[in-house]
């Protein structure tokens, strides 16, 4: 079994592009999973956090101030700097505004700890600006919230926010507990078996993210394929934007930081605002989906050359 997931682990980014092939060619198994997102994003999460582990986790938190200085930036600068040009610009109402501000103001995919991993980099810089940034999205959202009042309900985004920093803190205090009574001393063969099975459990999650999109894609195509660049240039363009200006800054901890820069956790805004607000989105979560789990192979050079400089 530990051979199999250690399978599965060398050859994450082909999973990853298996998973979205199936989630555009297999509506039927896409919209069964499409219910169970949330308890498999769940399961992902805990995943990392048991991969991880307690000590490793805090073990960044002498850093916790460039942590949330970059929470500021990914989380209140970015979205506030994307509102003033798209007012400047008079398109602050236009569909694709709203989905790169609402983007811009989540905190962190759960997959982030796993993409950055599969290109070679440390996982926990991630992990701990996902738990940070969800853990302060309360506060973020509000100036955000406060400036572009169009964009739907504070109330509402801020009660969906609670109930995702309750679920993910009952979540990683559970892994980490479990990893600490069964595994405290983690071995590489055993690590490796986990991150073998955290690949699975991403391909497998966006067949059901990819639910809406097969449809469009047929009825819709030159539409989806508009919201498609769109999707690639705001999250591979962000990335690479961050890296630029953080690989001579933040060391190690440039990748992590653009891995989480450019997939964010989108989908909190569509069970917090009104449908009238989100249903324009859909197809945007949809090809959104596409760029995040393309990341680990599209952005694999630059990153790449980011390990070298840093292993010389």
């Amino acid at each position: 079994m530990l051979r199999a997931l250690a399978f599965a682990a060398r050859h994450g980014r082909a999973a990853l592009v298996l998973g979205l092939l199936a989630g555009l060619l297999l509506p039927g198994l896409a919209a069964t999973l499409q219910p169970w997102l949330p308890e498999m994003v769940a399961g992902l999460l805990f995943l990392n956090a048991y991969r991880i582990g307690l000590r490793k986790a805090a073990g960044g938190l002498a850093d916790g101030i460039g942590t949330v200085k970059a929470i500021a930036l990914l989380q209140v600068g970015l979205p506030l700097l994307a509102l003033g040009l798209a007012s400047l610009f008079g398109v602050a109402q236009t569909p694709a505004a709203v989905a790169l501000i609402l983007m811009l103001s989540a905190p962190s995919v759960t997959g982030s700890p796993n993409i950055t991993a599969l290109m070679g980099h440390a996982p926990e810089p991630a992990f701990r600006l996902l738990i940070l940034g969800t853990a302060l999205m309360p506060l973020t959202v509000i100036p955000v919230f406060l400036l572009a009042p169009g964009l739907g309900g504070l109330g509402d985004v801020l009660r969906a926010a609670g109930r995702l920093i309750g679920v993910i803190g009952i979540t990683v205090v559970c892994a980490f507990l479990l990893r600490r009574l069964t595994l405290p001393q983690l071995r590489e063969d055993q690590a490796k078996a986990i991150d073998g099975l955290t690949v699975i459990a991403l391909a497998v999650i966006v067949v059901g993210l990819m639910a809406a999109l097969g449809p469009a894609l047929r009825a819709m195509p030159l539409l989806v394929l508009q919201w498609l660049g769109f999707a690639l240039a705001a999250n591979l363009g962000l990335q690479a934007l961050t890296f630029a200006v953080m690989r001579r800054r933040a060391g190690s901890g440039a990748v992590p930081v653009s891995v989480v820069a450019g997939n964010r956790n989108f989908a909190l805004f569509l069970i917090a605002l009104p449908a009238a607000t989100t249903d324009p989105l859909l197809i945007f979560l949809g090809c959104y989906q596409i760029p995040m789990y393309l990341t680990a192979i599209l952005m694999k050079p630059l990153y790449g050359r980011a390990a070298l400089r840093t292993e010389m």
